[in-house]
């Protein structure tokens, strides 16, 4: 990150204002810019960061190739986080999903191979593995696309990689800011008893990414190995002794999630903290990914059969975390 020049599309959400101060904390990037839709959040991110010379801001829409293209002349390192996240919108505005999610995608893409940026590295969901919902068909085509713009790029010299990750604590949308709210009326709504998912908090997130932009070569999947936990014992360590309500679960949601499939465990391999999934594409070199196991016969990586489950007490020092 030192002497480079960073761009972060959807820079005014949660992980783009954690990885901008986590960047201008740790790192001595030559700039850091900041690409996204809102110029009130920019103007707050403006005054949050007291107008570090080091950031600089740009309006403009992942769906307007022009304006990417504009933002990333001299770019070293791109993170894409910008995306439509919230599944009944998504369900609701399909098209517009479409064009933010995967169209934009390929903006990115293009953009960032036509500027010659060195690295790109996109965000994703364990929502779009076995997607039953459009957020996350959207987010495992963009995926593709990530995965196969190293083809595009060629000889070129840009490289383009994903991670792929689970729930964040406390992030817009999570379900912990739903229980803390409920637990102040004394009654908790759980979709069902049996659900688990995958969490991470945003510095974990923040620090897997910036481990992943440091060791990538272009292709790969990173998933980090992260904790599960019931979304019962969830409500039990945010509100112990709260009356709980079965609603049943929503359109779109899964009892558990997935971060790894049986098909893509074939192709990839086990570290300490994570696990890479190589591209089956010509284009990849097994020899540059040092180290690891392969992964045995119908493994599967999924907040069901997790090897990491969260205490109640765990998860309240993530949640603290948050809130400090």
């Amino acid at each position: 990150m030192d002497d480079k020049v960073i761009l972060v599309t959807g820079g005014t959400g949660s992980f783009g204002k954690k990885f901008t101060r986590t960047v201008l904390r740790e790192h001595s990037p030559k700039a850091t810019r900041i690409f996204s839709r809102g110029e009130l959040l920019q103007l707050q991110m403006r005054q949050l960061f007291e107008d570090d010379p080091r950031l600089r801001f740009f309006i403009g829409d992942v769906r307007d190739k022009g304006r990417l293209s504009r933002a990333m002349h001299g770019v070293d390192i791109v993170v894409h986080a910008a995306a439509l996240k919230q599944v009944p919108a998504c369900e609701y505005n399909p098209i517009e999903a479409i064009r933010t999610n995967i169209d934009g995608a390929a903006n990115v893409i293009d953009a960032a191979i036509d500027n010659n940026v060195e690295k790109v590295l996109a965000i994703s969901t364990d929502k779009a593995v076995h997607p039953i919902n459009l957020y996350g068909a959207t987010k495992l085509v963009a995926e593709k696309l990530f995965t196969q713009g190293n083809t595009y790029a060629g000889k070129s010299g840009t490289r383009f990689s994903v991670v792929r990750y689970g729930n964040v604590v406390g992030s817009r949308g999570s379900v912990i800011p739903l229980f803390l709210k409920q637990r102040e009326n004394g009654k908790i709504t759980i979709t069902d008893e049996r659900m688990t998912r995958f969490w991470i908090t945003l510095d974990q997130g923040v620090h897997f990414v910036l481990d992943c932009i440091d060791r990538m070569h272009g292709g790969e999947v990173f998933v980090p190995k992260i904790p599960s936990m019931k979304l019962i014992d969830l409500a039990d360590a945010i509100a112990p002794g709260a009356k709980k309500e079965i609603t049943g679960i929503r359109p779109g949601e899964k009892i558990n999630e997935v971060l790894l499939t049986e098909e893509e465990a074939c192709h990839a391999r086990e570290f300490e903290d994570h696990f890479v999934i190589e591209p089956e594409y010509p284009f990849w070199d097994s020899s540059l990914l040092n180290g690891g196991k392969t992964l045995p016969e119908g493994f599967q990586y999924t907040s069901d059969n997790n090897q990491h489950w969260l205490t109640g007490v765990e998860l309240r020092e993530m949640i603290e975390e948050v809130d400090g």
